[in-house]
C-alpha cells in the first residue's frame, strides 16, 4: 500500500489555512446589516457548506425570507467582503507544520493538489506564497457538485492522472470525509474526533506530522 498511493489531494480552509474566521466576519457583517446578530455558534452550523446554502442558514437565524435575485446579491456581497478579508492574508498564516510536510511530501515524489469548493482558492494560494506547492488546483470554478458528492476529489484525481484509489484525501469536514470515500479514496481526517467519522486515519494536525507516519498509519487501519 505504501507504494500504490501515488497522490496526496487536500482541501484548502481548516486543513492548509483557517480563513474560517474571515468567512465568520462577513457572514457576521452580513447579518448586522439585516438587524440581527449571527453567532459563533450559529457559524458552526455553515462548516462545509455552499455560499448560498451557507447565505440560507444565516437568514433562517435571522427568521428572514427573501427572493432569489436579492439573494444572490447578498451572497455577492458578503464574498466581496470575505475577499477584503483574505486579501490581508500572509504567508504565516499557513497552519502549524503544513509548508513542512508539503515539502516532504514534494521531495518523496508523491504528486498533490487542491480540492476546494471555494472559487477564491487560486487568491489564497498565492497570498500564502503556496501556489506552486500543487500539481492540481480544483476549485468552484471547475466543478458544479458540492460535497458529499466526490467531483472535485475525483477532477484532482484525474487531472494529476492517478487512479482513485491511489490517492489520500485530507479534509477537515464531514462532507469532505463522505466525498472522498463516495469517490474510492483513502481518507485522513484534520482535527477532532469527536466532530469527524469514517477516515481511514485521524490526525490533530501537521504540526509533528510525516509522509511515512500518514502512509503507515493508513495502511493499518485498511489492513
Amino acid at each position: 500500500m505504501k507504494e500504490k498511493i501515488k497522490a496526496f489531494l487536500f482541501d484548502l480552509d481548516g486543513v492548509i489555512v483557517d480563513t474560517a474566521k474571515y468567512h465568520y466576519l462577513a457572514w457576521k457583517r452580513l447579518a448586522a446589516e439585516l438587524g440581527f446578530d449571527f453567532s459563533e455558534e450559529h457559524n458552526e452550523r455553515l462548516k462545509g457548506v455552499s455560499r448560498m446554502r451557507s447565505l440560507e442558514i444565516l437568514l433562517e437565524v435571522g427568521n428572514i425570507k427573501l427572493p432569489h435575485d436579492e439573494m444572490e446579491r447578498l451572497a455577492a456581497k458578503k464574498n466581496d467582503w470575505y475577499v477584503e478579508y483574505i486579501k490581508q492574508l500572509r504567508p504565516d498564516e499557513i497552519l502549524p507544520g503544513v509548508q513542512r510536510f508539503l515539502d516532504e511530501t514534494r521531495s518523496r515524489n508523491i504528486k498533490t493538489a487542491i480540492g476546494s469548493a471555494s472559487k477564491n482558492t487560486p487568491l489564497i494560494l498565492e497570498r500564502l506564497n503556496i501556489s506552486g506547492y500543487f500539481d492540481a488546483i480544483i476549485d468552484g470554478t471547475k466543478v458544479s457538485k458540492a460535497k458529499p458528492d466526490p467531483e472535485v476529489f475525483l477532477k484532482g484525481a484525474e487531472e494529476l492522472g492517478i487512479k482513485p484509489e491511489e490517492c489520500i484525501v485530507f479534509e477537515d469536514a464531514q462532507a469532505g470525509i463522505e466525498a472522498a470515500k463516495n469517490g474510492n479514496m483513502y481518507c485522513v481526517a484534520v482535527g477532532s474526533p469527536e466532530n469527524l467519522t469514517g477516515a481511514d486515519y485521524l490526525i490533530p494536525g501537521f504540526k509533528t506530522m510525516t509522509v511515512d507516519t500518514i502512509l503507515h498509519n493508513v495502511t493499518k487501519a485498511i489492513l
